[in-house]
Formats: C-alpha cells, structure tokens, sequence
C-alpha cells in the first residue's frame, strides 16, 4: 500500500465518529491547557495516562495528539495576553505579541497567530506523512549496533538541550537511567534494586513517575512560588480579523517559520526553541518595518507562531519512525504507547499501520477544528485566565492521585507518587530539567537491550561500534554535543579575557 491509500484508509479511520469525538476532546482540552499558565500537554498527557487501559488505542493517540497540538495553539494566548509563556517555546512570541496586545491589538495577535499555527500544522504534518516512510526504509538497516548509538544521541542531546545546564542535564539523566534499571534483569533474571519490595519487580511505573514529577511537583512548585493570579490580563479590543496589510505581513514569516520549524523540531535535538528564535531573527532583519519590533511587530507573532507549531509535527518524525522521544510531552506519549505493548519504531509503521495512518490523519481533521476553535471561543479562553491559581492545582494533586490509585490499586504506587511528587519539586526549585529524568527512564532499558545484543553479536568486541560507518557516526555526533558547547564558551572566555 503506497503512501497515498495508506492516509486515505487513516482518514477513514479517523472520521469515524467514535474516533472524531475524541479528537474533538482532544483539541479543546489541549487548548484548554494551552491557555491556562503552568499547565502544559506532557503534565494533561501524564494525568490522562491511567485511561489507557480503558480507551482503545486508536482513539487515545488521537485524543493526545489533539492535546499535544492544542496546546501549542492555546498557548499563544496566554502569552499574548498575560505576558505569562506557557512552554519555553512560546518566550519569543511574548516578545511582540503581549507589545501588540498592550497597542489594543490583541485580536490581531491572537488571529495571525491561530492561523499560522494552522498552515504550519498543516505543512508539518503534510512533512511528516510523505518523509516518514523515507526514514522508516533508512531505519530498517539499522542493527543492535546502530540502536545503542542513536540511544546514547537521544539520551545526549535531551540532556543538554532541555535545561540551563549540561551538567545538570547529564545528572537528571543518570538519574533516570538508574530508576530504568530497577526490576527483573531480563538476561539473568535477578532482581535490581528492589530493596526486597515485590511491587517494584515489574519496574517503576512510568505513569506513576510522569504525574508525580509533572502533576505534582509542577502543583508543588507552582504553590511554593506563590503565583496567585499577579499578572495582568490584557483586555480584548477591536476586531479579531486581520486587515490586509496584516495578511500581507503575516504570509510570508508563516511560510518561512514553518521552514525552520519541521526540520529542526525533527532532528533529535531540535526542539521547538531554536526555529522560534531563527524565525524571529529572520522576521527582524527581513522586516520592512524594523522599527516596530521591540513595539508590537505582527511579524514577530506570525514566524515564531508557525515555527512552534510546525516543530511540534517534526517531533512526532523521530518518535513513530525511531522511537526516539525529543521532548518532554513526546517522552510521555512513548511511555503511552508502551503502555498498550507497542514500541514504537521502523516496525510501527507495518506492526501497526492502522493505528500510525490514523494518528497522522487526525492531525489534519485537528488543525481544521482547532482553527475552527480558537478564533470564535478566544474570549471564553480569556476568561479562564481568572481562574484561582490554587483552586487549580490543588485539583490537579486530587486528581492525580485518584487517577494513580484507580489505575492500580496501590497505596504504594501513590505513596510512590508524591515521592517523586517531591522529587519533581526538588528538581524544579534546583533548576534541574525533568525531561532527562523521563527519557532515562524510557530509554534506558531499551539501551542495554540493543548493547547486550550487539556485544552477544560482536562476541564481546566494543570496536564494533565504531567499525561500523552509522554508529560511528552518530557517536561522533553524539561526542560532538557533548563537547563542542563546552569548548565554544571556553573560546569565548580566552576572547574576552584578550579583550579585556
């Protein structure tokens, strides 16, 4: 079945109504989080995990991936209008969009906005249907060998790109390797760290850890900060449409930020942070008005806008074709997907076809109704802003542990649950990235599995890995990461030490 049939089969699949009521869900609770400060799609994924083991997959992935790029569009409103980001991804958009808000065009912000979070989801995800199949045929001659090295690139680079610090990154991710390896060893069948407790035989539960560092810690944080509502709301006046001198100034940096959105956000280290700020630059310098950035630039909401979302489909590139998660909500949906016993990977796309060409139909349906929602109900979002901060997050610890309980009936799971509730609060207050504590955790086992498997191959020889040309080279790339930041900010030193 060619790529064409096969999208054609997951629109069928996708429309069905059963399906197209979750996706419908799945948009408005994703703006719904997108909208409100502090809440964001890995915390909502994390809380919703338990119903999966209810909820066939089919439809879960679709109500997740309506989250995931739901909140990416619900999130340009509170940035605009509160000045309060919401993902990291959303700081550059603040820095025009709450400028035009306060000049009393915050419709105009929320409008070039919406739309260019749709035509870049639309071409993200136009990207990832026909590229996919491309990386999938390139992944399949992968060995043991090449796995281990691209798990150790993985691990490398969310490490030090999720987070101020390298070192910081690097100790949240031994720290998830260590909790990935407790429970039964596969290959002796003796028990690691267990401390006698049978409950942790199995493992530690990824869902357990995910609302407890998310869920709880992010409540925790938040409650300790004492963020009670001190910031202020701009008020919406005007018109929401855009007026053709702004439709003139948005086309083209929704165009360019989708440019840079989809390939960066698909490299394993991407993210949506860099096309943000290369969009922005760009826009500043190919500005036919340069004086208005720093002073409410249209262009300044329109390029980051498209770049963020745009990145969010190039994330999904590596997670369904690798198996490889390149951010904290991508790291939440892996853990998902394990949950229901799939792995994904190059395999995913023939193990479950149905279920992938579903997936990436329903992104398409959920960039139309998320268009369709967020321009009409921008004043309902609005209002939810006046939400008390405390009311929300003290739902938040009941639900979470109410859902963790009800998933298995373990008090230990949720004494479990605020441990790393605590954890995710210590990590937090520390200014320590809790990402690499997921993907650690993930990761981890898979990592000595392929490393097991390539020295049983090998017979015990290590220089296979580099004998062989793709894992030499993405261990040299992954070397590279490591080093090379390092070594610039050291030249930069000896720079301005000569200048000094």
């Amino acid at each position: 079945m060619g790529t064409f049939d096969a999208l054609l089969a997951g629109f069928a699949s996708a429309l069905q109504p059963s399906i197209l009521l979750y996706g419908l869900a799945g948009c408005f609770i994703g703006t719904l989080v997108g909208v409100l400060p502090g809440i964001g799609p890995a915390l909502t994924v994390a809380l919703l995990l338990p119903l999966t083991f209810k909820v066939p997959a089919e439809a879960m992935f679709v109500l997740f991936a309506g989250i995931y790029y739901g909140a990416m569009y619900g999130g340009s409103t509170t940035t605009i209008l509160l000045n309060t980001p919401g993902e990291s991804a959303s700081v550059v958009t603040s820095l025009e969009g709450n400028r035009m808000a306060r000049r009393g065009r915050a419709g105009q912000a929320l409008a070039t906005a919406a739309i260019g979070s749709f035509i870049a989801g639309t071409i993200g995800t136009i990207a990832l249907t026909f590229f996919s199949p491309m990386i999938v045929d390139v992944a399949l001659a992968f060995g043991p060998a090449e796995y281990a090295a691209l798990m150790v690139l993985a691990l490398v680079a969310v490490s030090s790109v999720l987070g101020n610090s390298e070192l910081r990154g690097l100790i949240a991710l031994a720290v998830g390797l260590l909790l990935g390896f407790v429970g039964i060893d596969l290959q002796s069948g003796q028990p690691r760290f267990t401390f006698g407790h049978a409950e942790l035989m199995d493992g530690i539960e990824v869902t357990v850890m995910l609302v407890g560092i998310f869920a709880v810690g992010e409540a925790l944080f938040l409650a300790w900060q004492g963020r009670f509502g001190e910031g202020e709301v701009m008020k919406m006046s005007g018109s929401l449409w855009m007026s053709k001198q702004d439709w003139k100034r948005s086309w083209k940096p929704w165009l360019r930020g989708s440019a840079y959105g989809f390939p960066i956000g698909a490299l394993p280290a991407g993210g949506a942070e860099l096309p943000t700020l290369l969009s922005y630059y760009t826009e500043k310098k190919l500005s036919d008005h340069p004086e208005e950035f720093g002073n409410g630039a249209i262009e300044g909401v329109a390029g980051p806008e498209a770049a963020n979302n745009a990145a969010a489909a190039g994330v999904l590139m590596p997670l369904l074709t690798l198996g490889i998660p390149t951010s904290a909500t991508a790291a939440v949906i892996l853990s998902a997907f394990q949950s229901y016993g799939i792995q994904p990977g190059p395999l995913l796309f023939t193990t479950q076809s149905s279920l992938v060409w579903t997936l990436i139909a329903s992104l398409y349906i959920g960039n139309v109704i998320l268009l369709l929602l967020n321009l009409p109900l921008v004043k309902l979002w609005v209002q939810l802003l006046k939400i008390p901060p405390h009311w929300l997050y003290a739902s938040i610890l009941v639900i979470s542990t109410v859902a963790v309980y009800g998933a298995s009936n373990s008090l230990f799971d949720v004494g479990l649950l605020f441990v790393f509730g605590l954890v995710g609060f210590a990590m937090r207050r520390l200014d320590f990235p809790t990402a690499p504590v997921i993907v650690g955790l993930i990761l981890g086992p898979l990592l000595e599995q392929s490393l097991r498997q390539a020295l049983v191959i090998s017979q015990g020889d290590w220089s296979t890995f580099f004998t062989r040309p793709i894992s030499a080279t993405v261990l040299v790339i992954a070397i590279t990461l490591m080093v090379l930041p390092k070594t610039i900010a050291q030249l930069r030193k000896r720079a301005r030490v000569r200048v000094g």
